[in-house]
């Protein structure tokens, strides 16, 4: 079965449980894919048929290996410390023990369709197992999740084992220390939770640096202090990496680092 014919039945389920309420002809793949991703992000966290479960698989993980897989094993270190890497890419990509998410409050993921942000892009990734876990462990807490701690679940899809979710503070108007100790308390749990169940290997995104309109600079000086004041008491974790996306994010980490 071809990578369109999968997109075809996965939209053909999809459009059922919408009461086929979805355009019936679509122009090429490339819109099928847009709609294949709205759709998922729209979708809340009910169970699907073992049919779907092993069709979105066998999609997602073709679309992960024709996206490129990194292995973070292979990215140089920093010259600061072996342990601490820097990568500019997509965190989607990195084959690591776990990559940070940059989640919400509720944890169920970003419910606006084709948004930008690394919670709606890691969702859709990993497909809609990873929205049932988190609905599985926000019942179990009974209350929202609360800025500075994490989660941890499976990486389902993704060529990561397992993916931490921490909500990091929102910044309203002006900065605050109570925002800086937020954002730190978020790389401790991360690390602390990572730490614990075994992970040798990490890999965070520039937390609360988007719409939560963190300034990236403290946000990468407070999340280097962090992890090097860490790495300095514990031995778990084997390489930390900084994943950015951003240009201006990798200027800020390479100056901080000492990277030429």
């Amino acid at each position: 079965m071809t990578q369109e014919q999968r997109l075809d039945e996965l939209l053909t389920y999809l459009s059922a449980e919408y009461e086929g309420q979805l355009p019936p002809v679509l122009e090429g793949i490339a819109e099928k894919k847009q709609l294949f991703r709205a759709l998922m992000n729209l979708r809340p966290p009910r169970p699907a048929s073992p049919e779907f479960m092993a069709l979105q698989d066998a999609y997602l993980q073709e679309e992960i290996v024709s996206q490129g897989i990194v292995d973070a094993a292979q990215l140089p270190p920093a010259p600061c410390d072996t342990r601490i890497v820097l990568w500019q890419g997509d965190i989607t990509q990195l084959k690591v023990d776990g990559i940070v998410n940059a989640a919400n409050s509720g944890l169920l993921g970003c419910f606006v369709p084709l948004h930008s942000c690394i919670d709606n892009i890691i969702h859709t990734k990993s497909g809609v197992a990873l929205r049932l876990k988190c609905a599985e462990l926000m019942r179990a807490q009974g209350h929202a999740e609360p800025t500075g701690s994490a989660k941890i679940t499976p990486g389902y899809n993704l060529p990561c084992q397992y993916v931490l979710h921490t909500v990091g503070p929102i910044v309203q108007s002006r900065l605050t220390p109570e925002h800086c100790a937020q954002l730190a308390a978020c790389y401790r749990a991360c690390l602390e939770l990572a730490a614990e169940q075994g992970l040798k290997s990490l890999a965070f995104c520039c937390i609360s640096t988007g719409v939560f309109r963190f300034p990236n600079e403290r946000a990468a000086q407070i999340a280097i202090d962090t992890v090097r004041e860490f790495l300095a008491k514990d031995q778990r974790l084997e390489k930390v990496i900084f994943n950015v996306y951003k240009s201006i994010d990798l200027a800020i980490y390479q100056r901080l680092l000492g990277i030429r």
